[in-house]
This record gives C-alpha cells, sequence and structure tokens, in this order.
C-alpha cells in the first residue's frame, strides 16, 4: 500500500531527477527562442558528465572548489560541442536537424563519451567528491515540505535561481526581447539593427553549457562516478527538448515539467525501496512514453499554431534573402 511517506519520497526524487533535465531544458529554451533548434542536448549532457567527473579525480582541494571547477569544466565541454552546432547551423547555415542529429550520435552511445570515458579510465576510479543535500535553515526535518525544498543539492538550488533569471530575461528585459524578437522574425530584426548570427550564437553556446551541467548533475550528484553508457543520463536530453514544447517555451513551465519527468523516472526506484511490487519495466517507460506523446502532438502542428513556438525555429537566416 502506497503511504504518504512514498509520496514525500517520490517528491524529493522529483526534484532531483528533474534537475538535471531543468539545466537542459533551459538550455534548449534560450537556443530555440533564438531561432536555432538543437536536437545535441543528449551528446553534450554525456560529455558534460563524463568530464565534470574526470575533473573531481584530477583537481585537488575543498570540495567547494574541486565540484565548482567540475561543473564549470561540464559547462565548458557543452559550450565547445554547441560552438560547432552554430558555426554548422548559423555560419553555414546546414540544416540544424542533421547537426543535432550529428553531434548526438558523436557524443552519445559508443561515440565520444565513451571514448572519453574508457581512455581516462573513469570506471576505475571511485567517486571522492560529490554534491550532497543542504540542510537549508535546519528545515530538512519538517513535515512533507523539508525534505522536498530543504533538503537538496546545491544544484537543484542554482537550478531553482537560473529559472528566475532566464524567465525575467526573456520576458522583462531589453536583450530577451531581441532574443524573441530574432527566433519571431529575424529579417525584421536585423532590419532594426540587431545582430542576428550574434544573437543566435550566445544562445546556443549558453544552451550548450546548461545541457553539460545538466550532465554533471548526473556523475557528481544523482549517481556520482561514471559508467560506459550511463542508463540515467541516456535520453534525458531527448526529454528535455520535449520538455521545452511540453512548457509552451515559457522558463517557469520548465521546471514544472521537469519535474513531472523526474518524478517519473525516480518513481521505480521509490517504490522498489518500499517494496511495493509494480514491473519495473514499464515504470521505466513512462518519461519516454510521455516524451512520444508530447513530440505526436507537436507533429500535427499544433504546436506552431497553438502553443507559441519561434515562428523562424530551425529556418536558417540568410541576410541577402530578406
Amino acid at each position: 500500500m502506497i503511504n504518504s511517506s512514498l509520496v514525500v519520497v517520490v517528491l524529493a526524487q522529483a526534484v532531483l531527477y528533474g534537475t538535471p533535465i531543468l539545466f537542459a531544458a533551459l538550455g534548449e529554451l534560450l537556443a530555440e527562442r533564438s531561432g536555432v533548434l538543437n536536437l545535441g542536448v543528449e551528446g553534450m549532457m554525456l560529455v558534460g558528465a563524463a568530464m565534470a567527473y574526470w575533473t573531481t579525480q584530477r583537481v585537488h582541494g575543498p570540495d567547494a572548489l574541486v565540484l565548482l571547477v567540475a561543473t564549470g569544466m561540464a559547462a565548458f565541454s557543452g559550450l565547445v560541442m554547441a560552438t560547432i552546432h552554430a558555426f554548422l547551423t548559423v555560419t553555414l547555415r546546414a540544416s540544424q536537424i542533421v547537426s543535432g542529429l550529428a553531434l548526438t550520435i558523436f557524443a552519445g552511445g559508443v561515440g565520444l563519451s565513451s571514448y572519453l570515458g574508457n581512455d581516462l579510465h573513469l570506471a576505475d576510479v571511485p567517486a571522492t567528491h560529490q554534491f550532497g543535500a543542504i540542510d537549508v535553515f535546519g528545515l530538512k526535518d519538517v513535515s512533507v515540505i523539508g525534505p522536498i525544498l530543504f533538503n537538496q543539492s546545491a544544484l537543484v538550488y542554482a537550478s531553482w535561481g537560473l529559472t528566475l533569471a532566464i524567465g525575467l530575461y526573456l520576458g522583462r528585459t531589453r536583450l530577451g526581447l531581441n532574443v524573441r524578437a530574432v527566433g519571431e522574425s529575424p529579417a525584421a530584426a536585423d532590419a532594426m539593427g540587431i545582430n542576428v548570427p550574434l544573437y543566435r550564437y550566445a544562445h546556443v553556446l549558453a544552451g550548450g553549457a546548461l545541457a553539460g551541467i545538466g550532465g554533471a548533475c548526473f556523475s557528481l550528484s544523482i549517481t556520482p562516478g561514471w559508467t560506459d553508457g550511463d542508463t540515467l543520463a541516456n535520453g534525458a536530453g531527448w526529454i528535455a527538448i520535449a520538455l521545452v514544447i511540453f512548457a509552451f517555451w515559457r522558463a517557469e513551465l520548465c521546471l514544472v515539467g521537469a519535474y513531472l519527468f523526474g518524478g517519473l523516472s525516480a518513481l521505480p526506484f521509490a517504490l522498489q525501496a518500499h517494496d511495493v511490487n509494480v514491473k519495473p519495466e514499464l515504470l521505466q517507460a513512462l518519461p519516454y512514453v510521455m516524451t512520444v506523446v508530447v513530440l505526436v502532438v507537436v507533429s500535427t502542428g499544433l504546436a506552431k499554431r497553438r502553443l507559441g513556438a519561434p515562428a523562424a525555429l530551425g529556418v536558417p537566416y540568410v541576410r541577402e534573402e530578406r
């Protein structure tokens, strides 16, 4: 029988498991708002996870410093991969779908992330640094909300601040308005003096950095360590892409959706820990079933008409053709 303690555990785990998806989704949101579809999120997350864990084995010092440097390395790794995507799609005007898929194939599975992990022998090294839960204001034992809100890692609290910052940036600032203009009508934005390629480059790179941090959430927090073809990280990038659509391209709804998907991911482990007998394969498939449902809805064209997708999303901008 499912009791209240199980519900609290699932909700707390939903926040934990939803955090990497939230980072990646916020990064994808920035890229898509500028008109660039990035299907390489999955590969950026996997490389970010590998490089973050490698950094913790090479940098010595206080835990806080090591973890900060490792997170920075994950962001840098994602940024480097995003630079490739931006160059291909913004400068060379290649297909955004092909470029993103190529990056994911290149980095995921038995690609770059696997090569880096095996060549650096990451699987042979035990985890020495990880983001632990922080007892905020000593409130972790407060009934119900304590474990959910006041006993999470620094990455969780950083993701909340980032969600607020991106929401305000896109909705309340001049630069954010420019980004939305570039995503809606790059020709009109260009005519107003807005540098379309610069805005697209900047937001694709920022999105890649956030995807890298999302990958670091796995190797530094959820399951500290590295395994070839991490099953937890696999698929998170695709979920993040679907989540942006699910959230109507709004930062605050990305947070809600990330925790929904996070809860679906955490549910099998929570049920097993409470001896609830449910087929694990069925539960583990839930996040991906939800992703497929969202993508099917998008394929009908409803997203373009009703959900608020940027009008120029996925369309290369050629100044001479405006």
